[in-house]
């Protein structure tokens, strides 16, 4: 009989040579055909569960795609012992509802996120060599938001080598219930690339990541979490605590790090550490309830919430997560 083949626990690096565009499977970097060899940012089983195909995506150059064009290159092997595994997974688990998120696997769930968002990320960087409209701040030349993607793309080739992350998970996952209208989309998601935020929403059910950040933003958002976790949230509520999320990445103030342990004869996983550079106190910078504010003006926008609404105490923005005597708060129409 012969013996099994041992895996390869080699990472590719496709920041040292800024190939991020070039055509090469993003996961292992074999050269590849993109028009013929790639995968769909957003799996087919997810634009057809919710007849997402066609419609339109605007990325940051202002230009249009849709659910259907936007791909990444990817090789024969990778597309289907890795990508389509991943997708098979996730798949299989919200078949019957959505909620099954819940059952996956924090790695699962990082990495299906991570693979949309890296995916989405690679298409803005190829928009940029020919934009419609050029960026004000290109991402490209963007070297902090680089070095980000360089320590996050690590750990997202699990989806690739087998890894197993000692004593740390790479972001901070939140999964919520929302309780949506009747006008509402059956699925929505949204990225920011500068916090490595990303949110995916599966009917009722919505995914948040903060996707470098070694699950700091989590722990010190636990009893937010906790309370949001209580009840389903009207969706002016859900965005309040998407702006929390988004601000407290933003306030993240050092880079998590990640290197692995030297591989020895007869390993299968490799094993990641990590540390945070650039660490001289608090991991976060301190809280700026103007800057808050400014940020959940910008989420509320669908309820036409102003900043002076948001602010009219202060030292106490706007909340409707909680109410006057700081207790989470059932909302189940607005406005009230």
């Amino acid at each position: 009989m012969a013996a099994l083949s041992s895996p390869d626990l080699t990472l590719y690096d496709p920041f040292a040579r800024m190939q991020l565009v070039a055509p090469a499977c993003f996961l292992c970097g074999t050269p590849v055909d993109p028009a013929r060899d790639n995968v769909p940012v957003f799996a087919p089983w997810l634009t057809q569960r919710y007849q997402l195909a066609d419609k339109e995506i605007r990325l940051l150059d202002q230009s249009t795609s849709t659910f259907r064009e936007l791909t990444i290159p990817c090789c024969p092997r990778c597309h289907h012992a890795h990508v389509d595994a991943l997708e098979a997974r996730v798949e299989a688990a919200t078949a019957e509802d959505p909620a099954g998120l819940r059952e996956l696997d924090e790695q699962t769930l990082f990495l299906w996120l991570g693979k949309m968002f890296y995916g989405i990320f690679v298409n803005e960087l190829a928009r940029e060599q020919e934009p419609l409209i050029k960026p004000r701040y290109p991402l490209a030349e963007n070297r902090t938001l680089f070095s980000r993607f360089r320590s996050f793309f690590q750990v997202l080739q699990a989806l690739r080598v087998p890894m197993h992350y000692d004593d740390f998970v790479p972001g901070s996952l939140f999964i919520l219930d929302v309780d949506l209208g009747p006008d509402e989309p059956a699925f929505a998601y949204e990225d920011d690339l500068a916090t490595m935020v990303f949110s995916v929403r599966l009917g009722r059910v919505v995914v948040i990541g903060c996707l470098l950040d070694n699950d700091m933003l989590r722990h010190v958002m636990q009893r937010v979490y906790d309370d949001a976790l209580s009840r389903p949230l009207h969706p002016v509520q859900l965005a309040e605590f998407k702006a929390r999320v988004y601000y407290g990445a933003y306030l993240l103030s050092a880079i998590p790090e990640f290197f692995p342990r030297p591989v020895k004869p007869g390993d299968t996983v490799l094993v990641m550490d990590t540390f945070l550079d650039d660490v001289t106190g608090s991991v976060f910078s301190p809280w700026d309830n103007m800057a808050y504010a400014q940020t959940l003006e910008e989420l509320w926008l669908p309820w036409q919430i102003s900043l002076r609404d948001i602010l009219q105490n202060p030292r106490e923005p706007l909340s409707y997560l909680y109410d006057a005597d700081g207790q989470p708060r059932t909302l189940t129409t607005f406005p009230l």
